[in-house]
């Protein structure tokens, strides 16, 4: 019983999560809801305390990282990525579809899904009417991308960040461990969108009429490596990647004079809010029995097939309950084999690519081709995960399992 009515608690905060009614912050359900569960006793105050305490420098790290990538913005770095890829690409369709796979996965790796979501997406649209090309075939890349190309460093995905600490891998040591699945899963979704937008592609591209290309950011974009860089060099020395986001911001906000309340609506403290809220409801279901089924459900060994199986039951979930969630609870159930949590990512991050509530990335995505005018059609999103999903998922744990047996991890 308790393990029902804590369920449902959980099932209400993801409903308004995903409908957002009015434009509402997720927090405003999630927040009511875990101080319902600790004042009902469902969870004990302590509990809810350390899981906070325990969520908290990541969720630093998703204000830090989420300002980080407004700010390059601010610069004009995505300006200009969109009018490289344009250049790039020379008005053929397939081209601008293959640059736009390597903007939006660099992207993704660097600056977090949320980059690509919310800043690469509406410049992919813009670059498709600059070069005459059909926008389908890229806006629906950004997409994938947000969360298929985010399996290369811990800070790609809060996914990652979640189950980075309890990996027990240096940061280097994480991205090359993953470099290998990652090149493989994006060589696996653009196998089949060359297939699935064939038509689309082949379409002639009539260029519209296009003003002078930025000129490069240079700040910008060294500050950007530079953190790139800093989130390796500190790791090893006990410090969070937050603070050497949170340093590259400061960096890039300088110049611009930025004021603190545009900072502080950047960093979106209201989603982070919600992070920590989803977080004490998750341990809730996982203290009255969730625990208990997932442990029966996850393999003892670390086989090919177990691998396989482990991924399979995280896009599963994911796309049950949203891949936070998912994350949420699957990886203390792994965390002790680290094969099988690095196949876990694999399954939050590429199985939301089936459906809309995969991953709130993909929601917001889906919003922002809306107020554009470029409405995704749902049907059309299914069959394409369907195609992508299993075949990146595979194409993904067999790469791991290749890549743990180079590495010998």
């Amino acid at each position: 019983m308790l393990l029902l009515l804590t369920a449902l608690l959980l099932a209400g905060v993801l409903a308004f999560a995903v409908a957002r009614p009015k434009g509402l912050p997720e927090a405003v359900v999630a927040v009511p809801a875990a101080l319902l569960i600790v004042v009902t006793g469902l969870l004990p105050w302590r509990d809810a305390v350390a899981e906070i305490g325990e969520l908290g420098p990541t969720v630093g790290f998703l204000a830090a990282v989420l300002l980080l990538a407004h700010l390059a913005g601010e610069h004009g770095v995505f300006r200009y990525a969109g009018a490289l890829t344009a250049r790039i690409s020379g008005h053929r369709p397939t081209r601008l579809l293959a640059a736009v796979f390597v903007a939006a996965s660099l992207t993704t790796a660097v600056l977090s899904l949320d980059a690509t979501v919310v800043l690469l997406t509406p410049v992919v649209l813009a670059t498709a009417a600059r070069t005459g090309a059909r926008p389908r075939p890229a806006a629906y890349a950004s997409a994938h991308l947000a969360n298929s190309a985010s399996l290369l460093l811990p800070v790609s995905n809060l996914t990652n960040l979640l189950a980075f600490a309890a990996s027990g891998l240096t940061f280097l040591g994480f991205a090359a461990v993953m470099a290998l699945p990652w090149v493989a899963v994006i060589l696996a979704e653009y196998a089949i969108f060359r297939w699935f937008f064939r038509a689309d592609l082949r379409a002639p591209a009539r260029a519209a009429e296009g003003g002078t290309d930025p000129a490069a950011p240079r700040f910008a974009l060294v500050v950007l490596a530079l953190t790139l860089a800093g989130f390796a060099v500190a790791q090893p020395f006990g410090v969070h990647p937050g603070w050497v986001a949170a340093a590259g911001a400061i960096a890039l906000a300088v110049p611009k004079r930025v004021s603190p309340k545009v900072l502080l609506r950047e960093a979106n403290l209201p989603f982070c809010a919600f992070v920590l809220g989803l977080g004490v409801v998750v341990l809730a279901v996982r203290e009255h029995g969730l625990d208990r089924l997932v442990d029966a459900l996850v393999p003892e060994r670390t086989g090919l097939l177990q691998l396989l199986a482990v991924a399979g039951l995280a896009a599963l979930l994911a796309n049950l309950v949203n891949n936070l969630p998912a994350t949420l609870v699957l990886v203390p159930a792994v965390q002790a084999r680290p094969a099988l949590l690095l196949a876990v990512l694999i399954g939050v991050n590429v199985g939301p690519n089936l459906t809309y509530v995969g991953s709130l990335a993909t929601l917001l995505w889906r919003q922002i081709l809306h107020a554009r005018d470029h409405p995704p059609d749902a049907g059309e999103f299914l069959r394409l995960g369907l195609l992508t999903v299993p075949a990146a998922l595979v194409a993904g744990v067999l790469a791991l399992w290749v890549s743990l047996r180079i590495t010998g991890n």
